[in-house]
């Protein structure tokens, strides 16, 4: 597999930030988003290849118990359920983040962590049409969804840049054809600053309040600021 990174920090994001967890980084994604904070795992992977026992070896250099695979996108890497059921069999709990273009086909986990891109996602000039369509055609995928949810905890979290994307999030809430709670909806403001994050704290915070949504602090940007290793 093409590790990107392996760190010990604290979760940023989610139903579980603030633990102590090992981040494990995959190299390789399906999607590229034009605001994308890791693009050395995405835009541009990078990293180096290790068979899933040098990876378990260098996560059970830490004393966290909770291992967050991320990426890129975890999910295309092979070997990753071989990945994920050692760790669970080693007794971690497992997060899987990923941006639910794949279903789940039996990994373990304890907690996955689902984050579909929403229009705003689409990359920029940088790249030319075919990955723009590559881009806009897998971004969206409510029976990957719908897999999720049905396999196990998950908590769906999105990305908000302005107020008209909570309106592209429940219709696709209503295309996966499950009940999902409020609570479940986490909603992050985009921003890889702290001035950035603040900008728009206030109205989706109100917004959170009026639907019953979490609203999702980004706790690791403002601990550690936009760097790798956080």
């Amino acid at each position: 597999m093409l590790i990107s990174e392996i760190f010990h920090s604290i979760q940023g994001e989610g139903e579980l930030t603030g633990v102590p967890s090992v981040f494990v980084r995959t190299s390789g994604c399906n999607l590229r988003c034009n605001w994308c904070d890791t693009p050395y795992a995405s835009w541009s992977p990078e990293g180096t290849t290790m068979t899933v026992d040098a990876i378990l070896a260098a996560v059970a250099r830490y004393p966290a118990k909770h291992v967050v695979l991320t990426g890129g996108e975890p999910m295309i890497a092979p070997e990753i359920h071989e990945l994920a059921f050692q760790l669970k069999e080693r007794g971690y709990h497992v997060t899987i983040e990923t941006a639910a273009t794949v279903p789940p086909r039996g990994i373990a986990f304890d907690l996955a962590s689902l984050s579909p891109k929403l229009a705003h996602s689409a990359p920029d000039a940088r790249l030319d049409d075919t990955w723009r369509r590559k881009h806009e055609a897998l971004r969206r995928q409510p029976e990957a969804i719908a897999a999720w949810i049905a396999a196990g905890d998950y908590q769906l979290k999105f990305v908000v840049r302005d107020e008209a994307d909570v309106a592209e999030i429940e219709e696709l809430l209503r295309d996966t054809l499950c009940v999902v709670p409020p609570h479940k909806v986490l909603l992050m403001p985009e921003g890889t600053t702290l001035e950035g994050l603040r900008a728009r704290a206030g109205w989706l915070s109100e917004l959170c309040k009026a639907r019953g949504y979490r609203y999702a602090h980004r706790l690791h940007v403002e601990l550690y600021g936009n760097r790798r290793g956080t």
